[in-house]
């Protein structure tokens, strides 16, 4: 059995830092005021490693090692990587998941196991189901299942490219046959908001100083702030669609990311933020930060982040970042260093921590 709660504060409202119950508060607000329903789907990309807790050990080996060598669709019927995906997604099946497609991604040892969309707060509880599922699985096959957005450099990293739309009276308002990519003037706008706040939102979507390492334009990484059908690079892409799957991708984001905090902040900026007057907004020059401490100083200094998450939690949230940046080292260079994985918030423990 699993049971996802809700964090109440003491006057019975739901309590700032309860992310999810934000998120859910925001979702009934928009349902009831505005008839919207919002949805998303997540594409989660992680990695297989050799041997059970890989992460919590590199500190000590200091190196990852794949269970597979190949890359998209390298993978025969027997390959531990194929094995551990299709028992995944057998488990996903056999938990509600509307599984659409799997397979290796093009990354040695890495993999995406996608299903199809729902409402924002059930998708955001199947990133985590999904997460939960891969690594007990990894672990039972002696592996283990790492969702660092880049635990080995010199290959491609992990993303968790993340879909939306509004639906209003069961109608997809991010659909428009005869509009720019076939969106609509609402998707655009939409689009055109995530892009004015695309630096603000950095630290939300890109949640730890290994994040950073995968935001690199030599490996497909949408570092760039700007929107396109085409580019694999921009921040915002717009898949071909129709009726029912219209609907705007936001690529940079991180798989170790809170779900809560992403789908909430995409939306709520989305919605309800401002459009900037840069001059060609979807096409100008402007790219994401390549490491934690400039998407710090963005998320601290932004009026937007205050606006989101209330001043209190946006400056609790900055200092848990600024404490895990700095025990790290401060410039990336090219090989991940252990305390980038140790200190993770994925993967840290109170041993791991009072070691520091």
């Amino acid at each position: 059995m699993l049971v996802f709660g809700e964090v109440i504060d003491k006057n019975g409202s739901p309590y700032g830092a309860d992310l999810r119950g934000i998120l859910k508060q925001y979702a009934n607000a928009q349902y009831k005021e505005k008839g919207y329903t919002l949805n998303a789907a997540n594409e989660i990309e992680g990695f297989l490693f050799e041997g059970v807790d890989a992460e919590r050990n590199f500190h000590k080996t200091q190196s990852f090692e794949y269970v597979n060598a190949g890359g998209y669709y390298h993978s025969l019927p027997g390959d531990p990587l194929r094995e551990f995906i299709d028992t995944a997604a057998e488990v996903q099946r056999a938990m509600g998941f509307e599984n659409e497609k799997d397979h290796p991604e093009v990354a040695p040892s890495q993999f995406e196991i996608n299903y199809t969309y729902g409402e924002v707060v059930a998708a955001a509880d199947q990133i985590q189901l999904y997460k939960l599922i891969c690594r007990q699985i990894a672990t039972q096959m002696g592996m283990t299942a790492s969702f660092l957005p880049k635990p080995v450099t010199g290959v491609n990293g992990s993303g968790m490219h993340t879909n939306v739309s509004i639906t209003k009276d069961k109608k997809n308002l991010f659909w428009d046959p005869n509009g720019q990519e076939k969106l609509s003037e609402m998707g655009w706008n939409f689009i055109d908001k995530i892009l004015t706040h695309g630096n603000d939102l950095c630290l939300l979507l890109n949640a730890s100083v290994n994040a950073y390492r995968r935001l690199d334009p030599h490996f497909e990484a949408p570092n760039q702030i700007k929107a396109s059908a085409t580019d694999r690079g921009s921040m915002v892409r717009i898949p071909i669609g129709n009726e029912k799957s219209a609907r705007v991708e936001v690529r940079s984001v991180g798989p170790d990311a809170n779900p809560y905090a992403v789908l909430y902040s995409v939306f709520k900026t989305g919605l309800d933020g401002q459009t900037s007057s840069i001059e060609n907004l979807r096409q100008a020059e402007r790219y994401l930060p390549d490491n934690i401490y400039t998407a710090l100083g963005d998320f601290r200094k932004a009026d937007w982040t205050g606006t989101l998450l209330g001043e209190d939690v946006k400056a609790r949230y900055a200092d848990l970042k600024q404490a895990s940046a700095d025990r790290c080292a401060r410039l990336l260079g090219t090989i991940v260093k252990g305390p980038e994985v140790q200190f993770h918030h994925d993967v840290y423990n109170q041993l791991l921590w009072g070691q520091f």
